[in-house]
């Protein structure tokens, strides 16, 4: 937890020694800029999806690392499995899942700092379910007081959604204006919704 509170986090290649970095720039998501779609309005739509936070922790982080290590290997180790379900024990580490007829086919995880939410791995087995998984987030960040969500590094991909890169000093300029922020943490805490229709 003072690593995220000091903008480093952990990152590395299977056999390799635990690496941390703070990347500049970075890459983040202000919550306003969320991009979606309108072929993705709809598909969330179309899809069927529903929405749980903190159901499955252990179930969406396991799906990370499957679906990471059969695409480019995985830093999500026994051990960062281990250590990441420790910190969702001490309340620090959260999941978002999306549920497809009662088939867990997307979700997101990360750790939440005050005002900031640190995003670690997502997935998705279902066309748009971890977009959708996204969307669900930005909107619990905005019920909750959670102002900034840090995406690490920016791809094309997450551009695509609205995520942009500031510079690493901007970035800890933020984060020590935000992590001290009390939030409405109760929300993050196995909340169910049958539906969502993002705006």
């Amino acid at each position: 937890m003072s690593a995220y509170h000091n903008g480093i986090f952990p990152w590395f290649n299977p056999g390799e020694p635990i690496l941390w970095w703070s990347p500049d720039p970075r890459g983040v998501l202000f919550l306003d800029n969320l991009h979606i779609s309108r072929s993705l309005k709809k598909s969330i739509r179309k899809q069927g999806f529903t929405f749980s936070v903190n159901q499955s922790f252990a179930a969406v982080i396991e799906q990370c690392a499957t679906q990471r290590a059969a695409q480019e290997g995985t830093w999500i180790t026994s051990q960062m499995k281990t250590a990441y379900t420790q910190l969702h024990q001490q309340h620090n580490a959260f999941s978002i899942e999306v549920w497809q007829a009662q088939q867990l086919v997307g979700g997101l995880y990360g750790v939440l700092a005050g005002g900031v939410f640190c995003g670690e791995s997502m997935f998705h087995t279902v066309t748009d379910a971890s977009k959708a998984a996204l969307c669900f987030l930005v909107h619990l960040c905005k019920q909750s007081g959670v102002e900034l969500i840090d995406c690490q590094m920016q791809n094309e991909h997450l551009a695509s959604l609205g995520v942009s890169e500031i510079s690493r000093a901007t970035f800890l300029e933020k984060l020590n204006q935000l992590t001290p922020k009390m939030i409405n943490k109760s929300l993050w805490f196995e909340q169910i919704h049958e539906s969502f229709n993002p705006n």
